[in-house]
């Protein structure tokens, strides 16, 4: 029989996880432009998941594989240069509570596209997630009048990638291994990534002689083994053995470690910003579906 509490093992480990990622990814940007973070990321991540998970791609059906293909797009690659070019304007603790939109957009592409049914409660939860999400980047603006705020669309728009990948795991991708997944999805956006790297400046002379370029290219390094493939292989393994929402509920948690590693490192935050990121919780918690 299995244990029950290992899927709670799993979500509090992707938390910490995860939710360290967001100051990684600033810390990174110091000495990186967002599209040489998002190929590194990429890059050094497929080299060690292939290494690893290499063997376990010829037991893939293929009928999987376009699956694999989709969900290495929409999970993997377009978040990876999207969460770096946000954070070049938003705080890092805000995108981590705008990434808490990922369980919601689980239910709306769940519903939409996958057919899958969402209960009155889910689509109140949904609705005062997206308050909160609107009052937090308002607040943001004001109270960081230097920053950008429209670039919250890309951390948005990644949560709804998020939503999908998610579903199509769990439709498609049920009886695949966990680290097959994650080293089938960068077969597919390795190159893409390498193509990127190549035109951008990170080979210049300028580029590599920057002295912020060590530590930056160490908090990449630890941002791919950690924060995206040990976390990819377990949470694929994590929707497996619950649900996508379950799943996904993994930024319950996550923002208040990236918030922790924000006010540390001096960012603001207002109690209005609080208050909205509270709601979008709560949007999230009246999303689950409870149990008969």
């Amino acid at each position: 029989m299995k244990n029950p509490n290992v899927k709670w093992i799993y979500l509090i480990i992707l938390s910490i996880i995860w939710g360290s990622s967001f100051i990684l990814i600033k810390k990174s940007l110091l000495g990186l432009t967002p599209y040489q973070l998002g190929a590194l990321r990429t890059i050094i991540t497929g080299i060690i998941l292939l290494a690893f998970g290499y063997s376990q791609l010829k037991d893939i059906p293929k009928s999987k594989w376009k699956w694999l293909c989709i969900s290495g797009f929409l999970g993997s690659f377009f978040p990876a240069f999207f969460f770096a070019i946000a954070e070049t304007e938003i705080d890092s603790a805000v995108a981590s509570i705008l990434n808490s939109l990922v369980p919601l957009n689980t239910i709306l592409l769940g519903f939409a596209v996958f057919k899958i049914a969402s209960t009155k409660r889910q689509v109140l939860g949904v609705i005062i997630g997206f308050i909160g999400t609107s009052i937090l980047i308002m607040k943001g603006s004001e109270l960081n009048p230097n920053q950008n705020y429209l670039y919250a669309g890309f951390v948005i728009a990644s949560t709804l990638m998020y939503g999908a990948n998610v579903n199509i795991i769990k439709r498609y991708l049920q009886d695949v291994k966990p680290l097959a997944i994650a080293a089938g999805n960068y077969i597919f956006i390795v190159i893409p990534a390498l193509v990127i790297l190549l035109f951008t400046d990170f080979f210049s002379s300028e580029r590599l002689n920057n002295p912020d370029l060590p530590s930056a290219l160490l908090y990449v390094i630890i941002l791919s083994v950690f924060g995206t493939a040990l976390a990819k292989v377990v949470f694929n393994k994590l929707v497996q053995i619950s649900t996508p929402v379950f799943a996904s509920s993994v930024t319950y948690i996550m923002p208040i470690i990236a918030l922790i590693w924000g006010v540390l490192d001096g960012e603001a935050f207002s109690l209005i910003q609080a208050m909205a990121s509270l709601l979008i919780l709560v949007g999230v918690y009246l999303s689950h579906k409870r149990k008969a």
